[in-house]
């Protein structure tokens, strides 16, 4: 390769220039069509805008019963997190809070038995999984349910 055989302007298509003129071929209403909303200046559709009928999330009839307003969310921690606490110690949801494992209580704490524990410690909480109870048990400790 040799530098007077470099092309030195890469080649671009130009960008379509509306309403310029007679040769272009896009004059006068510069491919917008005659008359019409997406016509006019300042236009902006919502795609879900359904040229002023009623929209089909109106449409659809709303039916049932929908439990997710009044379910119990927990904070869920498992049991590899129990481990920064001494043998011996009682671990309670507000010790949890202040010791920063969980942010929020929710309604309640929920002790999975994902992980390993490796201490002595007494739990107290709103819900354990089988798991969790087996594994805390199996170290010498105590689940207690709130």
């Amino acid at each position: 390769m040799k530098l007077e055989s470099l092309n030195t302007t890469p080649e671009y298509k130009s960008r379509k220039r509306v309403g310029r003129g007679p040769g272009s071929g896009m004059g006068k209403t510069s491919t917008r069509g005659q008359k019409g909303q997406k016509s006019r200046s300042g236009v902006s559709i919502s795609p879900w805008f359904q040229g002023g009928q009623s929209p089909l999330y109106r449409r659809i009839p709303k039916r049932g019963f929908n439990n997710r307003r009044f379910e119990t969310k927990y904070a869920v921690i498992n049991l590899s997190d129990l481990n920064r606490f001494n043998d011996g110690d009682v671990v309670t949801p507000e010790l949890l809070k202040e010791k920063g494992i969980i942010k929020k209580q929710l309604n309640g704490v929920k002790v999975l038995g994902n992980g390993e524990l490796d201490k002595k410690i007494t739990v107290k909480a709103n819900r354990f999984s089988t798991k969790a109870v087996t594994k805390i048990e199996s170290k010498g400790g105590k689940a207690e349910v709130i």
